[in-house]
């Protein structure tokens, strides 16, 4: 769950469920070796049955539901789900809530998923902490000179900018999945070493990375991902599986796709010369 999806699903949340009563509360209803539980599961019921859900928080790519004094804590790669009174539950998912309207919200692993139930300010992790503590690429805290912070220490300039903006959560909420068009925008390729970015490039991958997330974020996140309703956001990915075979769309080069540090990146191969 990169930041242009964690925000807007929890936007979602708090609009449609703000205000409710939880009334049940299912885990594990089918099972998945990659669903891991902060605390145990068959406790969340117990915790959350009867809490009323007041407002709904994205923190990088967590989204974080508070029910009176208890925190719900979504992330990694779910998928949430909206469910109107009377509609049919997913036939597979490893969190359920029911509200006291009928309605519910479903949560589903795909790869990987995590999830936290607790009292307020009794989970620390070291990529939430990061998440709450470091300013989002969406605000005006995250500038040129927080940038500059962020990119000098000497130990990171052997990495790849891939390795650097989509590894440690360094910048919460910057994924793989959002940095190929981050990377496209600045006109870097993802192999590059950071020692090797000119002032202007590093001038360049700052302002890509605020307006590319601000303008995914705006969209209701990418193409390539849906919303609490199921619906694909707004933004059209430039360099995702749906743009590979298609011509670059600005010089009408080649897009590659290789595997690379544990995942995928795609690059335009005139545009992003290594």
């Amino acid at each position: 769950m990169d930041l242009p999806e964690a925000v807007n699903l929890a936007r979602q949340l708090e609009e449609t469920v703000s205000g409710k009563k939880i009334t049940g509360v299912i885990t594990e209803f089918s099972p998945h070796k990659f669903a891991f539980y902060y605390g145990d599961p068959k406790d969340y019921e117990t915790q959350l049955r009867g809490k009323t859900v007041s407002t709904v928080l994205a923190h990088g790519g967590f989204v974080e539901m508070h029910a009176d004094d208890t925190v719900l804590l979504l992330s990694s790669g779910l998928i949430l789900r909206y469910h109107a009174k009377g509609e049919q539950y997913p036939r597979k998912h490893q969190l359920l809530l029911e509200f006291d309207d009928g309605t519910a919200v479903s949560a589903s692993a795909q790869i990987v998923g995590e999830f936290s139930c607790r009292k307020e300010g009794e989970y620390h992790n070291r990529f939430y902490d990061a998440a709450i503590s470091k300013p989002s690429p969406l605000s005006d805290e995250f500038n040129e000179a927080y940038f500059t912070r962020l990119i000098s220490p000497p130990e990171l300039q052997k990495l790849s900018v891939k390795a650097f903006l989509a590894t440690e959560q360094r910048i919460p909420g910057l994924g793989n999945g959002v940095l190929q068009d981050i990377l496209f925008n600045a006109k870097i390729h993802p192999k590059r070493r950071m020692e090797t970015l000119n002032a202007d490039e590093r001038e360049n991958l700052l302002y890509s990375i605020k307006s590319t997330l601000k303008e995914m974020t705006e969209q209701g996140g990418r193409d390539t991902d849906k919303d609490l309703f199921g619906i694909p956001g707004g933004y059209h990915t430039k360099l995702s599986k749906k743009a590979l075979r298609q011509p670059c769309p600005v010089c009408g080069g080649t897009i590659v796709k290789e595997a690379y540090q544990g995942g995928s990146i795609y690059f335009c191969s005139e545009c992003q010369k290594i």
